[in-house]
């Protein structure tokens, strides 16, 4: 029992800030997806016997937070009003500039399919290779790799048309 505690609280030390990023960029509530990483950190215990080689944890506790953000869907949801959310004003225009191109960013993510999304976050906010993806989402590596070059592309898109300057404005 003490072994498999020590190895349980190694998990939740090495990757719970990254299951926190990517459970955030998933569901957009702090409150949600620090419940999805609780989720997925008690199925890992619970499961923990199963895990057989320690350099495959990162996947596998990715797949089990997956998995939990499904089950949200499938539970009742109930109906909450919109609330907007705060936001810190920055006296320096430069850091309210990059908020807002990081917050022009993540919504064009949002945006996309999640068949294209989810490779994309698993590679740039969890730093996942093609093949950790492809065991993840349980896709063929070249499937993987394919979506990601759309999801790009949708992504430069989406971006360079919808915000483009207007030609003959003035600034």
């Amino acid at each position: 029992m003490a072994t498999k505690q020590h190895q349980y609280e190694s998990l939740v030390r090495a990757y719970h800030k990254e299951l926190y990023k990517f459970a955030y960029w998933l569901c957009g509530d702090p409150s949600i997806a620090e419940d999805l990483v609780q989720e997925t950190f008690l199925r890992a215990w619970r499961a923990l016997d199963s895990l057989q080689d320690e350099q495959a944890a990162k996947p596998w506790l990715l797949t089990i937070l997956r998995r939990e953000n499904a089950r949200r869907f499938e539970r009742k949801q109930f109906d909450y009003a919109e609330v907007e959310q705060d936001t810190l004003v920055d006296d320096r225009s430069s850091a309210l500039d990059d908020e807002m191109e990081q917050t022009v960013v993540q919504r064009q993510i949002a945006s996309l399919s999640a068949e294209y999304r989810e490779p994309l976050l698993l590679q740039v906010v969890m730093g996942c290779s093609g093949e950790e993806i492809a065991e993840i989402l349980e896709l063929n590596k070249n499937t993987v790799m394919t979506r990601l070059y759309r999801a790009r592309n949708q992504l430069k898109d989406a971006l360079t048309t919808k915000y483009e300057p207007v030609k003959g404005a003035s600034n």
